[in-house]
């Protein structure tokens, strides 16, 4: 049996070509009540009042919850946010009260009847402007906060965290550097944009079951959450999440699910339903963090880089949640994909009057990515060197350490040098960066590299659970939650290649479910196919050993002698002597009646191996198993008279370990870079001086459209990685980690000026040329 590497057709494919998938909102167990929202207007004020008297009036209206003091503070690391506004708002779209209606109409109507009277307070608009001195404080009791991560916030400031990296001796390194370059980058906040909104249904029977369905890459997240923001009995929350209509990050924070208890809790348990609209999604819901960057590069006259000296000002917005991991992660790896001995890296998260920050695709890794490699082609220029030799000559290999100073080997780092030389290949380098096509347009090629380790919790930890039907088929059952990524299809795959059975013959259960699935830690940073694989094939030895134990007891043989295969456990060296399974996995019945055995259940967990906490001072630990590099290429027709482009070519190469199923990892590649572009080259939010989203609808937040998006070309470099299952490596955000550097860096080529900034709009390029058409 040969199905690893094979582009098996995904296991949900007929159910969401069909139609018939169900999403949250699609849930239609029983009647609701409905939940609508009433948010803030403004990025920051003080509420002076708020009237729900016209709105109480209104038939059909069950409830109407404002914030208080009674609620509890969350938050992931540092429990900073009110689930609804008290006493000020921080954001615009920030939840300030929940209106319970027998319709949506009747909430919605009630919702518009409250009114809320604000007092504009000073606005921060910026990491820059959050860090000054004269800074208002958007959270003046940061110290009093709790903590329940490893956050370090700095008191008395708009400082939610700290990482620091130190690595070798910053003097020695600029003593030995020849040439030098520095430069600034930033972009604003954006959005996940995903084609499901945020959803979720509530309901708490009359035994004090909670019952939660939710569109989350989380489930079992919002579970152990609710137990300690609320103080509930974890065992009595039970949390559903069916499919996920795309989620990138966007869904790995607890939010809309706190509202629906809440709301739930109000109307004596019943039943409610909360489905943002669009608008909501992209105000409301956690955001994509936005960056300000100073990287300062030294190098030999040869080019080989001695030093690397990098500020990341994260805005996590204004609640710190999951900003302060992804500020983490782009600090751990601040230096992109190289060798460089000294190295002082500060990456904080910081408090601003824009919606707070979620992880997104790249989990804090394009973003620092777009800094520092633009950085690596300003150095290239100011060498006179090729850009694609200078990151060659400077590749991370087996022997280097990381910035948080990992030994690698070949195992956990694969072959950077290996991606170069193909992408070379594959984006015909050796033809040149910039050919004329006429007078006015030329057609241009930028570069970049990228490397992307997970830091996630470490003791996160993946289970699953076989069990098997009466025809001998295999029932297959993980928390991973099904977003889009094929995850379930390609541990099938392994299931099936693990036991030589058709893939036909592995079901797979697709809903998540808190009492009977067993858990894995989140469904984020690439570590699905990782983390479940491993406990995939655990779960397959033990069936194995178990089917084999009862076959040999029938036969009468050693169970060194048996094999499994084919639906079948025989002798190795007589085949035809054997047993099918159906008649094992059920237990065996001799001719008399007597039996033994009986169903068999196996089961199988992973948990990440030698991963540690960072030390607060220098950053050194190690913060994930493996680090996945990639080189990646755009290529742009460029209009040197009105300064737009059209992408025509966009190429990735990954070192992804093995490939398992060579459609899916494609897919994956190719939606990751389509996401990186639209990100670097249209995606953000627009604000105004109080702070508020000027583009909250997807007319005017503007995601790449059909037909836009280039030719997409990808390839892998296959560097087993030891310790993955079969030796694969995570792919599912990496395709879009080198994009917006890379487009950045093409751009920069073609319009003649430097383009430190996101998105890469036409007017962008036309304000940076002075203005002058």
């Amino acid at each position: 049996m040969n199905i690893i590497g094979k582009s098996v057709i995904r296991k949900d494919a007929f159910e969401k070509v069909t139609g018939r998938a169900k999403y949250t909102a699609d849930e239609l167990a029983g009647p609701s009540l409905h939940v609508k929202m009433v948010t803030s207007p403004y990025g920051h004020a003080k509420m002076v009042s708020i009237d729900v008297t016209e709105a109480k009036i209104v038939p059909g209206v069950r409830a109407i919850l404002l914030g208080s003091h009674d609620l509890p503070l969350t938050g992931e690391e540092i429990r900073d946010r009110p689930p609804l506004a008290v006493e000020k708002v921080r954001y615009h779209g920030e939840p300030v009260a929940l209106v319970v209606a027998d319709t949506p109409v009747l909430a919605q109507k009630a919702a518009d009847l409250i009114k809320v009277q604000y007092e504009l307070l000073p606005v921060v608009n910026s990491p820059t402007e959050a860090i000054k001195p004269d800074a208002p404080l958007l959270h003046k009791n940061l110290a009093a906060y709790e903590k329940i991560g490893t956050a370090y916030p700095v008191p008395h400031s708009n400082i939610s965290n700290v990482t620091k990296i130190r690595k070798g001796s910053m003097e020695k390194g600029w003593a030995i550097s020849d040439r030098v370059v520095e430069g600034t980058y930033s972009f604003s906040p954006s959005d996940h944009a995903a084609m499901e909104t945020r959803s979720a249904t509530a309901e708490i029977d009359s035994e004090g079951y909670i019952h939660i369905t939710t569109s989350s890459q989380a489930p079992f997240m919002v579970k152990r959450l609710l137990s300690t923001y609320f103080k509930l009995d974890i065992g009595k929350i039970v949390v559903e999440t069916p499919f996920v209509g795309g989620a990138y990050g966007g869904k790995a924070p607890i939010q809309w699910e706190i509202l629906a208890y809440l709301a739930s809790r109000a109307c004596g348990g019943r039943r409610v339903k909360l489905v943002y609209t669009r608008e909501e999604d992209l105000l409301t819901a956690p955001c994509h963090v936005g960056l300000e960057a100073k990287v300062k590069l030294g190098c030999t006259a040869g080019g080989m880089i001695k030093a690397a000296e990098i500020l990341y000002l994260f805005d996590g917005g204004a609640y710190s949640d999951k900003a302060i991991d992804v500020s983490r992660a782009g600090g751990v790896d601040c230096t992109g994909p190289y060798n460089i001995e000294n190295v002082w890296c500060d990456s904080l998260c910081v408090y601003t009057n824009h919606p707070y920050g979620s992880p997104f695709r790249g989990f804090g890794h394009s973003e620092v990515l777009f800094a520092f490699e633009r950085t690596m082609d300003m150095l290239a220029d100011k060498l006179g060197m090729d850009r694609l030799e200078l990151r060659k000559k400077n590749a991370i290999l087996p022997g280097h350490r990381t910035p948080t100073q990992v030994l690698l080997n070949k195992s956990n780092v694969g072959n950077l040098p290996a991606c170069i030389e193909r992408l070379k290949e594959m984006i015909h380098w050796s033809q040149g960066q910039m050919q004329e096509i006429d007078e006015r347009r030329v057609r241009v090629k930028g570069i970049a590299c990228s490397w992307k380790t997970s830091t996630i919790d470490p003791n996160s930890s993946s289970g699953v659970i076989l069990t098997f039907n009466s025809d001998g088929s295999v029932n297959l059952m993980s928390g991973v939650v099904e977003i889009g990524g094929a995850t379930k299809t390609v541990l099938a795959q392994m299931l099936a290649q693990r036991l030589k059975m058709g893939i036909d013959k592995v079901h797979v259960k697709m809903k998540v479910h808190t009492q009977s699935t067993p858990e894995h830690w989140k469904t984020v940073a690439s570590r699905g196919t990782f983390m479940a694989g491993r406990a995939v094939l655990e779960a397959a030895d033990d069936v194995i050993r178990q089917i084999k134990a009862i076959a040999a007891c029938v036969l009468r043989v050693s169970h060194e002698d048996l094999e499994v295969a084919y639906s079948r456990v025989f002798l190795r060296d007589e085949p035809k002597i054997g047993l099918e399974l159906k008649d094992v996995v059920y237990g065996y019945k001799y001719p008399n009646g007597n039996s033994i055995g009986g169903q068999i259940i196996g089961h199988g967990n992973y948990i990440l191996r030698r991963m540690t906490s960072l030390d607060s001072e220098t950053g050194a630990g190690q913060p994930g198993p493996e680090w996945t590099v990639a080189a990646h290429g755009v290529e742009v027709e460029y209009d040197k008279w009105d300064y737009t482009y059209q992408l025509k070519q966009a190429v990735t190469v990954v070192d992804i370990g093995v490939v398992l199923n060579h459609m899916a990892a494609r897919g994956q590649v190719m939606g990751a870079m389509s996401m990186g572009l639209a990100f670097a080259g249209r995606e953000t939010f627009v604000f105004d001086e109080l702070g508020r989203v000027l583009n909250p609808q997807l007319r005017t937040y503007r995601p790449i459209h059909y037909g836009e998006n280039p030719q997409y070309l990808v390839d892998f470099v296959t560097t087993p990685q030891i310790d993955g299952p079969y030796g694969a490596r995570g792919v599912g955000e990496h395709g879009l980690l080198g994009m917006p550097a890379a487009l950045a860096n093409c751009l920069s080529i073609a319009s003649g000026v430097m383009l430190n900034e996101l998105p890469l709009t036409p007017e962008l390029i036309w304000r940076s040329k002075g203005s002058k058409v």
